[in-house]
C-alpha cells in the first residue's frame, strides 16, 4: 500500500507529495500555492481520491480485494 500520494491544485496546478492518513479520509486540502480549499469531487470520498497522484489507503484496499476498516470511503 502507498501512503504518499501528490495533490496537484486544479486552479493553480501547485504540485505537493503529502503523506495521506490511514485512520480516516481528508475531506479538505488548503494548496500551498493559491490558499484555495480542495474538496473532494463528487463521488470521490477525500481530496486524494480527487486530486492525488494515488488514491487514499482504503480506495487501494478494496480495490486489492481486502476491507477497509474506514467507513467513509465504504
Amino acid at each position: 500500500m502507498l501512503l504518499r500520494s501528490t495533490i496537484t491544485c486544479p486552479h493553480c496546478g501547485v504540485a505537493k507529495t503529502e503523506t495521506m492518513p490511514t485512520d480516516a479520509c481528508q475531506f479538505f486540502y488548503i494548496c500551498t500555492g493559491c490558499g484555495t480549499k480542495l474538496k473532494p469531487k463528487s463521488g470521490d470520498c477525500c481530496v486524494f481520491c480527487s486530486y492525488g497522484s494515488v488514491p487514499c489507503p482504503s480506495i487501494q484496499e478494496q480495490r486489492a480485494g481486502g476491507s477497509s476498516a474506514i467507513s467513509c470511503c465504504g
